[in-house]
């Protein structure tokens, strides 16, 4: 765990809503930088799946749209959102920067970073479901109940992801979680319309 004050355990309420904002507006800044990095030309040649083709009960593990071309700009992406944020805030709003988790500049960095990766990897789990469900990769389920689950568990999969790493990484209160659950699936329903008009999707949802 990155190293803290023993003082976090004991915060002011409106705590959890800025550290929400600050992880919010960070990975926004870094999902920009992805989904360019998905739309150019040049994440081309980085379209090699994550699962190497390998299978389970004769179904892809994860399929060919889980590549190692979003991980490759995502991580980093974070990293530098996460530093490039706490360094805003430092300097625009230093109140709310002593709301925010006591760390160091590299320890941003590093929070960043491990965010980044608990956003990519939190995808995961559930393109190995709809695999083993022969649901194809960019298709939803058939039946309206069954897409409407898909569609909220696409929306949350990848912030839940995040929200693991980084409270495992530095202590993060539930209703920060709250805040982020209730407000972060309409930022990434936007970044699917995105993509999909980039055409890295075949679908918005």
């Amino acid at each position: 765990m990155i190293a803290l004050n023993a003082a976090d355990a004991s915060m002011p309420t409106a705590e959890p809503l800025i550290r929400a904002l600050f992880l919010i507006v960070a990975m926004v800044l870094a999902g920009l930088v992805h989904s360019a990095w998905l739309g150019s030309r040049w994440s081309r040649g980085l379209r090699i799946p994550l699962d190497g083709g390998a299978r389970i009960r004769g179904r892809r593990v994860f399929g060919d749209n889980k590549t190692v071309r979003g991980f490759v700009v995502m991580v980093p992406a974070a990293s530098v959102s996460f530093l490039v944020s706490w360094m805003a805030v430092s300097t625009l709003a230093p109140g709310a920067a002593s709301s925010l988790w006591p760390l160091s500049s590299s320890g941003f960095a590093i929070l960043g970073a491990l965010a980044g990766l608990g956003f990519m990897l939190g995808e995961l789990p559930n393109s190995f479901v709809k695999r083993q469900l022969d649901i194809a990769p960019g298709s939803a389920p058939h039946g309206r109940l069954a897409a409407s689950a898909a569609f909220v568990v696409d929306r949350l999969d990848s912030i839940v992801g995040m929200l693991i790493a980084v409270s495992l990484a530095a202590p993060t209160p539930w209703m920060t979680w709250v805040y982020v659950i209730v407000i972060g699936p309409a930022i990434h329903f936007i970044f699917s319309i995105l993509l999909y008009r980039l055409g890295v999707k075949e679908r918005v949802a």
